[in-house]
This record gives C-alpha cells, sequence and structure tokens, in this order.
C-alpha cells in the first residue's frame, strides 16, 4: 500500500474576508481612525440647570462644558458647585425624563436632547422620576 501525502494550504496564508489590496493601507487607516477618536472635541455646550423639589438653586445655572466629557464630568461638577459631598444623594435628569448613563457624552446627549441651544440637566437630592 502506497502512502501520499496531501499538502494543506498553510494556515498562516489566508487571505482577508474583506479583500485588503495592502495590509499596510489598512493598517494605516486603522491607526489614522485611532488618531480622529482619541483627539477630543474642543467645542463647548450650554448645559442649563435646575433644580426639582427641595434641592437649592444655584445663582448661576448656565455654564459652558466641553462636549467631550463624559456625563460624570457634569455631575462631578455640579456636586462641587453645590458643596455636595460624594456620599450626598444627587440625581441628575435630562428634559425632566429620563437620568443618562454617567459615560455618556455630553455632545451625544446635547444633540439628542438639546432644548433652544441648551441642555437642561434637572437635579434633585430624591428621586424623582423613573
Amino acid at each position: 500500500m502506497a502512502h501520499t501525502t496531501t499538502t494543506s494550504p498553510d494556515p498562516h496564508t489566508r487571505t482577508l474576508p474583506w479583500g485588503a489590496s495592502q495590509p499596510s493601507e489598512n493598517f494605516a487607516e486603522a491607526i489614522k481612525a485611532l488618531d480622529t477618536y482619541k483627539q477630543r472635541d474642543p467645542s463647548k455646550v450650554i448645559v442649563r440647570f435646575k433644580a426639582v423639589g427641595n434641592a437649592p438653586i444655584m445663582k448661576q445655572n448656565f455654564y459652558k462644558i466641553t462636549s467631550s466629557n463624559r456625563f460624570q464630568a457634569v455631575i462631578q461638577f455640579l456636586r462641587k458647585e453645590l458643596g455636595w459631598q460624594a456620599g450626598e444623594p444627587l440625581f441628575t435628569y435630562v428634559n425632566l425624563a429620563f437620568s443618562p448613563a454617567p459615560d455618556d457624552t455630553v455632545s451625544n446627549l446635547f444633540k439628542s436632547f438639546a432644548t433652544d441651544g441648551h441642555l437642561i440637566v434637572n437635579y434633585s437630592t430624591t428621586a424623582a422620576w423613573g
């Protein structure tokens, strides 16, 4: 019985399914896209804070905030302005409707929920809406 060997294609030399013309071109595009993503948007949006319930009213309630910030930065800024510690309850809502996730960007919230050119952030010491 004669033994024949068949050669299988080298598993390390497969082509990419999306038909890359040159791997270096895709790599350069990926690096460019990552660099663009890493750049912070220097533009600012106007955020208007409104007290709800028994929350103290701020003397100044309009602020310009960098749009690339996460909403967590807005919460921290509001705590600082009100003089509240991290353990004290603070509930924030956009347009009296929902509480955004801390990792949402101010830019996305502004683009989706701006009213008259402002992002309205309501704040309260107790849960006001579900």
